[in-house]
């Protein structure tokens, strides 16, 4: 105030030079404060342009890693079947165990993608014929020395207690011990995380389901990635649930990881927030109450029932089909539409002649399957998985034009069809 009044004094005696000379500082004042705010602002912007260039090289760098090591798979990979020692078996709940499989050989295991799965062929006593089985690998493409398949032995269903458990996995969780030699496909499959993309994701299974999941969660937290992450799990009760140690462990020590586990069942031991975050069953309702968003890749794996009711309900919540990706072995569960029929055909069966056997055969919509329709008529043609990811059951076409029923991971060159998820659009003649 003394200042302004001083100021105004010399203003009336007409001595201008004080107020100029204040005016002239606060303008110099003024300038420094625009050159400061200038510089600051510009800093904020190299810092930012600094900091989006580091995180471009940095995907670029793992990227280029991952090319590596896709190239490197197919330095490695092999045809047929090779020899892996069990080197490993570890219970991790009731009924399931791990295997950790080396080659007998000694020579290096090309990569994998994380959600692919291995190809048995079983020497098992009392069948007529080696059995063949497709397991997901339970662990990241990160080790290079092993392989780890998780399986669960596969008991009668309880409405059902004549029926005989599952041939193949009572054969590895009964018999199966470290030393045991086993013949595996190379890895294969359609099914698998892109690592190179930096979308989140929502990882969905139910009981032994969760073998691909873990390898994909376990390939995102080996390769540091900030991938956002939910993983949703369920079963019964604490005695199913799968490494459970293990996925508290990985949540707990990575904020970009978000686990939550349903117990259907859950026993009086069992505790709430403690041992599992949801009683229920897993679905989208628990989806929309917890994602923020529908905006994600969906992962999925599991029961046929639970696997039709989680696709069935991303779908009305508007999440895009191209965003959803499944797997599943046994029987296929989700499947595209029957394949149109010629309407010269639609009125009568399709001619499938099966040319080594000898038989001709009429399919019609019922009759399922080229596969189903071959072991109706007594006709015997190989088969694994039989859902088009083991390749068991190719068969080449001599004639006519067949569709798929569903997604395959198995090669199918031209002239061939997986016999398992096909059906004829013509009359067929095949090699079988």
């Amino acid at each position: 105030m003394q200042s302004l009044l001083e100021n105004w004094r010399a203003l009336e005696q007409g001595n201008w030079a004080l107020p100029v000379a204040y005016l002239l500082v606060a303008a110099i004042a003024l300038q420094v404060l625009l050159m400061l705010y200038g510089t600051a602002r510009r800093q904020l912007a190299e810092r930012e342009q600094m900091r989006l260039s580091t995180r471009r090289l940095g995907l670029e760098v793992e990227t280029a890693m991952l090319r590596y090591r896709e190239a490197e798979q197919t330095k490695f990979v092999w045809n047929g079947y090779r020899k892996f020692r069990v080197a490993q078996k570890t219970l991790e709940c009731k009924g399931v165990f791990s295997f950790h499989l080396t080659p007998h050989d000694g020579k290096p295991l090309p990569p994998f993608k994380p959600g692919q799965f291995l190809t048995f062929q079983l020497k098992v006593p009392g069948q007529a014929k080696p059995v063949v089985r497709c397991y997901s690998l339970s662990d990241g493409p990160n080790h290079l020395d092993h392989y780890r398949v998780t399986i669960k032995k596969e008991l009668p269903p309880p409405d059902k207690p004549n029926v005989p458990p599952g041939v193949a996995s009572s054969f590895f969780c009964d018999s199966v011990e470290p030393g045991e030699i086993l013949d595996v496909k190379a890895p294969g499959g359609n099914f698998y995380l892109d690592l190179t993309k930096d979308t989140g994701m929502v990882l969905i299974s139910a009981g032994v389901g969760v073998t691909p999941m873990l390898s994909m969660l376990n390939a995102v937290v080996a390769n540091k990635s900030q991938r956002e992450v939910w993983f949703f799990f369920g079963v019964r009760n604490k005695s199913e649930h799968i490494q459970k140690e293990y996925l508290e462990r990985v949540a707990a020590e990575h904020d970009n990881v978000h686990l939550h586990v349903s117990y259907s069942k859950p026993t009086p031991e069992d505790r709430l927030r403690v041992d599992y975050q949801h009683a229920g069953r897993v679905s989208v309702e628990l989806f929309k109450q917890l994602l923020p968003s529908n905006n994600y890749e969906y992962f999925l794996c599991g029961p046929g029932a639970f696997m039709k009711s989680i696709t069935d309900g991303l779908s009305e919540w508007g999440v895009p089909s191209q965003s959803v990706f499944f797997e599943a072995f046994g029987p296929a569960t989700i499947k595209k539409a029957a394949p149109p029929v010629a309407a010269s055909a639609a009125a009568q069966a399709v001619e499938v002649n099966f040319s080594r056997s000898g038989k001709v055969c009429q399919w019609k919509p019922e009759s399922g399957s080229l596969l189903d329709l071959a072991e109706a008529n007594g006709i015997k043609i190989e088969c694994g998985c039989r859902t088009g990811n083991c390749g068991t059951c190719l068969v080449a076409i001599k004639s006519g034009k067949i569709d798929y029923m569903a997604g395959h991971g198995a090669a199918s060159e031209d002239g061939s069809c997986l016999t398992c998820i096909c059906k004829p659009q013509s009359d067929l003649v095949l090699d079988a």
